[in-house]
């Protein structure tokens, strides 16, 4: 017998049998994307008629925080933590994480977004560690030191006149910024 496929599982945009145990906790989900240059995190509730956006943030909101946004493992935390900052008006009792096709790898941005999330407030339901050496740049940071000849890896941050060798201390007055706004 033959059983049709449904066009976003071919395609690996959706898998079904996740998003079905994720919607059956009947929990608000925290959606987090990566893209080549941002990070899109969204908090989404589910009604008989479809998903809905409760809040979202986006990576490149960033920028009125003086943070240069690229789609790494700072800006993720920083994008989690400015998502649970919007999301403390909206009464948004306990997440869940919704990963979609992602694998989980330990230390990446999708949970990187969450622990940000997590750590201003939002009552997330998994428990997530992280080096916070890795959340805040420093490991960035002392690349770029090591490195200071390699000037075309970090020549977009350089023609923002961002310095990278001092991403983590930046990093801390951006996310004051963003708890205190």
């Amino acid at each position: 017998m033959y059983s049709k496929i449904n066009r976003r599982r071919a395609s690996a945009l959706t898998n079904y049998d996740k998003r079905l145990a994720l919607l059956k906790s009947g929990l608000t989900r925290l959606v987090v994307r990566k893209t080549n240059k941002s990070i899109i995190a969204q908090l989404v509730g589910y009604k008989k008629d479809g998903d809905y956006i409760i809040a979202n943030a986006n990576s490149s909101e960033l920028k009125k925080f003086e943070w240069m946004p690229h789609s790494n493992i700072p800006t993720a935390y920083l994008t989690g933590a400015l998502l649970a900052k919007k999301a403390k008006d909206k009464n948004v009792g306990e997440v869940v994480l919704d990963m979609g096709v992602y694998k989980p790898v330990k230390y990446n941005v999708i949970f990187a977004a969450a622990k940000g999330c997590k750590d201003n407030g939002l009552k997330l339901k998994e428990n997530i560690e992280f080096n916070e050496d890795r959340l805040n740049g420093k490991h960035i940071s002392e690349y770029a030191k090591a490195n200071k000849e390699n000037k075309v890896q970090f020549s977009s941050y350089a023609k923002a006149k961002f310095d990278v060798s001092k991403l983590d201390e930046i990093f801390d007055s951006v996310k004051k910024k963003i708890i205190n706004e």
